[in-house]
């Protein structure tokens, strides 16, 4: 039997309010429900968690199933309220991230105060396109 040299291994470090995660190998089909798993024991056991920073340096190959999982922790922590942050991130993830259009997504800091409703000043008014011989 062999066994897989890129197989994941997750190494956790916590603080009072932060947990790193540390990544080495490929985040793929067959071991994207581990971090996954690992993930959400950590939200679970840690209501008063703020920050999840996934170290992702060691990453080798992330397949579309570690991409999906990567998004689910993005929502997992959300909900929670907990800052996701992707550091140290390989070109070769940023690359699929770029091109999946998910980089902005994963990697936005979330805006505290932008989830309040307009007030009546900032609301957008539509307005309706002018012709050419300004008839509308």
């Amino acid at each position: 039997m062999t066994t897989n040299p890129h197989h994941l291994r997750l190494t956790a470090i916590d603080t009072e309010d932060s947990v790193r995660i540390e990544a080495d190998g490929d985040l793929d089909y067959d071991s994207a429900g581990l971090l996954l798993d690992e993930v959400t024991a950590q939200l679970a056991a840690r209501p008063a968690l703020t920050d999840l920073h996934l170290h992702c340096a060691d990453l080798g190959t992330v397949d579309s199933m570690g991409l999906s999982a990567l998004l689910m922790i993005a929502r997992r922590t959300a909900q929670a309220g907990v800052r996701l942050h992707l550091d140290d991130r390989p070109p070769r993830l940023d690359r699929l991230l770029r091109l999946t259009g998910t980089l902005d997504h994963l990697t936005a800091q979330p805006l505290r105060e932008a989830a309040k409703a307009p007030s009546a000043e900032e609301s957008v008014t539509a307005v309706r396109p002018i012709g050419p011989d300004g008839a509308i």
